[in-house]
């Protein structure tokens, strides 16, 4: 009881009207929960809490909530001036404990209803601190984040972030895109249902690799067996949103991004079909704004980053709960 205790004395509560956000700070700065009322908003856990090691893979955890990808989403290898860098499974920060930034009120409400809460990544000398602010709205609350990676070491590294927020979805949900988003790159599909990485799928009706067609904005059954990974981008303009309908829930959530800071989103589309051994599977989509078109550090483009020594990179990102 006294570590249970413990640890929960470690979490950080928000609330803002009916809406409350509970944040994890000792397991990688977990956004652990979102609530509107009673309903949860994000992907419940697959097992049990536990500490993480620097080489496990994201599937051997808890594999559940929101956390943050840094310096890559796929495990990698990458060279830097210091040697080769070997990048784990989702990144450094879920595995790490993050600290908790002294509390201070900002024009964005009291320090009640934000947190600031920093990681250190261990695969590459890089610092990410992340803002939290809540507030409510006149139909719903107000997620608002912003986000800083810094390079703490002695030479230039590269690096890529994606946000990993896994929400809750069942048959009837919808994602919607803006109208001129056509077609996605495919990263990859459970049992190649939509063909192979690197190819092109139209959006939101796409062919299916068996001749068929299906409609990805709509969720399909939690037994469905689905599992894709698909980005859109790079974005511009006024393509700076995405949203998940939850008719069932009476919600409707609207990821907002700057699409000059990070110019991809990426869609985790998950329906029964991960993790691949036995066990409970993800029902959920994740909508991820993210700097690259690839999950891999090690895939470079006109979309690669180097950070160098002391330098920062700022970016925002909103969640917006809306009742209907």
């Amino acid at each position: 009881m006294a570590e249970k205790a413990a640890e929960q004395k470690e979490n950080v509560v928000m609330r803002a009207g009916d809406c409350s956000v509970t944040i994890l700070p000792h397991l990688g700065g977990k956004i652990a929960s979102i609530k509107m009322g009673q309903v949860e908003l994000l992907q419940a856990p697959l097992a049990a809490y536990a500490p993480r090691t620097q080489t496990m893979s994201f599937d051997a955890g808890d594999a559940s909530g929101w956390d943050e990808c840094l310096p890559s989403v796929a495990s990698c290898v990458v060279e830097t001036k210091a040697g080769p860098a070997a990048v784990p499974d989702h990144g450094d920060l879920w595995r790490v404990e993050w600290t908790k930034k002294p509390e201070v009120g900002t024009q964005e409400g009291p320090a009640d209803k934000q947190v600031a809460l920093q990681g250190e990544c261990f695969s590459l000398p890089l610092a990410l601190e992340r803002e939290v602010a809540l507030s409510e709205t006149a139909n719903g609350s107000l997620l608002q984040l912003g986000y800083t990676v810094t390079n703490r070491g002695s030479f230039s590294v590269p690096w890529s972030w994606a946000a990993h927020p896994l929400f809750v979805a069942e048959e009837g949900d919808r994602i919607v895109l803006p109208d001129t988003i056509k077609t996605l790159r495919l990263e990859g599909s459970g049992g190649g249902r939509l063909g192979k990485g690197g190819d092109v799928v139209s959006w939101p009706i796409a062919s299916l690799a068996d001749g068929g067609l299906t409609d990805l904005s709509g969720a399909q059954p939690d037994d469905s067996g689905i599992g894709d990974k698909l980005f859109a981008g790079p974005l511009n303009g006024e393509d700076n949103w995405c949203v998940l309908e939850r008719p069932s829930a009476g919600v409707s959530i609207r990821i907002g991004f700057n699409p000059e800071a990070t110019p991809y989103l990426g869609l985790w589309i998950c329906y029964g079909g991960w993790p691949e051994r036995p066990g409970p599977k993800q029902v959920c989509v994740a909508l991820e704004p993210a700097t690259a078109p690839v999950d891999s550090l090690a895939i470079t483009g006109p979309w690669s980053r180097q950070l160098s020594p002391g330098e920062s990179y700022r970016w925002p990102m909103t969640v917006e709960i809306t009742r209907f």
